[in-house]
C-alpha cells in the first residue's frame, strides 16, 4: 500500500497534482447538482477543498502557493480577455445608467463592510473576506490575499470569511430579486417589451423618387448628412447588381438597404419611398430572390486582416461584391467602411459565385485555423500582467507602495489586450470554448488550493459565536445593497424589471442568480444588463479589495 501513501499523503509534485485533481473533480461533479433550481457550480471545488483540509489532507506549502498563484493568474487574465471587448463600450448610451446603479451596489457594500468591521469588532482582513464571499467574488479574494502577503500579514483568514459567507451570497441575491418582484412588480412589468438595439440591423427596400439624388454616385450620397447604411442590391430594368461606390443612382431604381430600424424613416426621405415587403424574416432564401447573385457567410481567418478597417480592403470595387452584415460574438453589426475587423468575424457577402470565391481567398475562411489556440498572446499577456502587477505605486496616506499584484495586473492587461489588441494587429482571438477552458481550469486550481489551505480551521471558525456573526454579516452585505439599489432602479428610475435583475446579478458577479433571472423573466434583458455591468464591477471589486487593506492597515 506504499504506492497509495506516496500518491495521496507523502508530499511531492506528483502527490500535489493528484490531490488537487481529486478535489477539483469531486467539486465540479457536485457543482452539477441543483437544489431548488440553485447550484454553487464551480464553487463546490472550494468546499471540497475545505473538507479535504479538515480531514487532514495537505500538499507541500510551496506547491500549494505555486498552484494557487498560477490558477489565479490564468483565471483573471482569461476573464480580462473575455470582458475586454465590452468593457469600454458598456459605458455608452443606456449602459451608463446601469453601470452607475451597479457602482452604487459596489460602494454601498464596501461602505457597510468598513463600518461593520469597526462596529462588529471584526478585523478588516476577515471582513474583506466576508465581503468577497457575500459578493461571490473569488478574484477579489485572491487580490486581498496577495495584498496581505505583500504587507507581511496572515493571508489565510480572508478565505475563511469568504467560505462562510459564500453560500448565502448566492442565495441572497436571488432572495432580494424575489422580494422586489413580490413587493413592487406588477404582471405587466414582467412581460417582454421590445427594446431598441443599436447593433441590430434592419433590411428595407426603397424606390428612388427623390430628385436631389438623381444622377449622383453612391459615394456622393453616402457623404450627405444622413444615417449610416449599406446598399446590398440594386434593381434596374429587371436586372440586379452589386453597386460599387461609383455607381450612379437613377430615378426609379430599387435599392435593398441594410441599416438600423430607427433610421428607416430618415432614409425614406433620402430615397423617396419605402416598400412594404418584410425583408427581416429568418426564413428568407436570399439565393432564390435573384438567381444571378448568391449570399454566403465568410469567416475572417487571415491574421494580417486583424485590426484593419473594412473599407481599406476595397472589396466592393475590386470584386463587385457587397458585405451587408458582420456577426461578431453573437452580435450583428452594420458593415460600414469604418468597422474594424477582428479574427473570427463572420461577413455576409453578396455577389456572383466567382467573385465570392475570390473574396473568400482574401478573407481566409479557413475555419479550422481559428480552432488552434494562440498561446503566444496568452503567455505574453500574462508576463505583461505580472510585470504591471509588480510595479510599486506610491499613494498619499499609505506608507508602503501599492502593487496591483497577481490579480489586479493580469486582469487590467487582459481587458486592455481584449479591447485594443485587434487595433494594434495583435492576434488575441480565442474561441469561446477555449476561453471558458482557461477560466475553468485556473479557477478550479485556485479554489482547490484555497479550500485546502482554509480547511484545517474552517469548522472551528464556523461553530464559534464569531462564525454565526460572520454569516449574519455576509448575508447583510449581500441583501441590503441589492435591495436598496434594486428599489431605486425599478421604482424611481423606471428601469425594466429584467434589466434591473440582470444589473443586480452582474454587480454581485453572481452567474447562479442570473440563471434564476433568465429562467423566470422572459427575454434576454437580464443577460444583456449582466454583461453590461459585469466588467466594471469585477474590475472594481478586485481593486477595492486591495485598496481597502492598503489604506486602512498601513
Amino acid at each position: 500500500m506504499e504506492w497509495l501513501y506516496s500518491l495521496f499523503i507523502e508530499h511531492s509534485a506528483l502527490q500535489a497534482v493528484v490531490v488537487l485533481s481529486l478535489i477539483s473533480a469531486i467539486g465540479l461533479g457536485l457543482g452539477k447538482v441543483h437544489i431548488c433550481g440553485i447550484s454553487l457550480g464551480v464553487t463546490f471545488v472550494f468546499f471540497a477543498g475545505i473538507l479535504a483540509g479538515h480531514f487532514g489532507l495537505s500538499i507541500d506549502p510551496q506547491m500549494l502557493n505555486y498552484a494557487e498563484s498560477f490558477g489565479l493568474v490564468i483565471f483573471v487574465y482569461a476573464l480580462g480577455l473575455q470582458v475586454g471587448p465590452g468593457f469600454f463600450s458598456s459605458f455608452r448610451k443606456g449602459g451608463v445608467q446601469l453601470n452607475m446603479l451597479a457602482l452604487g451596489v459596489v460602494l454601498i457594500g464596501t461602505l457597510m463592510a468598513v463600518l461593520g468591521s469597526y462596529g462588529l469588532n471584526i478585523s478588516l482582513p476577515d471582513m474583506v473576506g466576508i465581503l468577497c464571499g457575500a459578493t461571490t467574488n473569488t478574484p477579489a479574494l485572491g487580490a486581498a490575499q496577495q495584498t496581505l502577503k505583500q504587507m507581511g500579514l496572515e493571508s489565510s483568514t480572508p478565505a475563511l470569511g469568504c467560505a462562510v459567507a459564500y453560500p448565502l451570497g448566492v442565495v441572497g441575491v436571488i432572495l432580494a430579486v424575489l422580494i422586489i418582484r413580490k413587493a413592487l412588480a406588477r404582471k405587466e412589468d414582467l412581460e417582454l417589451k421590445e427594446k431598441d438595439d443599436a447593433n441590430k440591423t434592419y433590411i428595407a427596400a426603397f424606390q428612388v423618387h427623390n430628385p436631389a439624388i438623381f444622377d449622383k454616385s453612391i459615394k456622393e450620397i453616402g457623404g450627405l448628412n444622413y444615417p449610416k447604411f449599406v446598399i446590398s442590391r440594386l434593381w434596374r430594368d429587371g436586372n440586379v447588381s452589386i453597386p460599387t461606390s461609383e455607381k450612379i443612382i437613377k430615378e426609379g431604381d430599387r435599392l435593398l438597404v441594410v441599416t438600423s430600424e430607427k433610421y428607416a424613416s430618415a432614409l425614406t426621405v433620402l430615397f423617396g419611398e419605402q416598400e412594404h415587403t418584410d425583408w427581416n424574416k429568418e426564413d428568407i432564401d436570399w439565393n432564390a430572390i435573384d438567381s444571378q447573385l448568391i449570399s454566403q457567410r465568410i469567416v475572417v481567418t487571415r491574421p494580417e486582416l486583424n485590426g484593419k478597417k473594412l473599407g481599406s480592403l476595397h472589396l466592393r470595387n475590386h470584386y463587385g461584391i457587397n458585405i451587408s452584415r458582420v456577426y461578431r460574438s453573437g452580435v450583428q453589426l452594420l458593415a460600414t467602411a469604418e468597422l474594424t475587423l477582428q479574427l473570427g468575424d463572420r461577413l455576409t457577402v453578396v455577389g456572383e459565385a466567382a467573385a465570392i470565391q475570390n473574396v473568400e481567398k482574401v478573407l481566409g475562411n479557413a475555419i479550422k485555423s481559428l480552432k488552434e489556440p494562440n498561446l503566444v498572446a496568452v503567455f505574453i499577456g500574462i508576463i505583461l500582467g505580472l510585470a504591471l502587477g509588480a510595479i510599486p505605486i506610491s499613494l498619499p496616506g499609505i506608507s508602503a507602495p501599492v502593487k496591483l499584484g497577481l490579480a489586479g495586473g493580469p486582469i487590467i492587461v487582459g481587458i486592455l489586450i481584449g479591447t485594443f489588441g485587434p487595433r494594434m494587429h495583435m492576434i488575441t482571438y480565442t474561441t469561446r470554448s477555449a476561453n471558458l477552458m482557461l477560466r475553468a481550469l485556473g479557477l478550479s486550481l485556485y479554489l482547490a488550493c484555497l479550500g485546502l489551505d482554509a480547511g484545517a480551521h474552517f469548522f472551528d471558525t464556523v461553530f464559534r459565536p464569531e462564525g454565526l456573526l460572520w454569516i449574519a454579516a455576509g448575508f447583510t452585505l449581500t441583501v441590503v445593497p441589492v435591495l436598496i439599489v434594486g428599489v431605486i432602479a425599478f421604482k424611481w428610475m423606471k428601469v425594466d424589471f429584467g434589466s434591473m435583475a440582470g444589473m443586480l446579478c452582474g454587480s454581485m458577479a453572481n452567474p447562479m442568480a442570473l440563471n434564476y433571472a433568465n429562467d423566470t423573466i422572459p427575454g434576454d434583458n437580464p443577460s444583456v444588463a449582466y454583461a453590461t455591468v459585469y466588467p466594471m464591477c469585477m474590475f472594481l471589486r478586485v481593486i477595492i479589495a486591495q485598496v481597502l487593506l492598503m489604506f486602512l492597515l498601513s
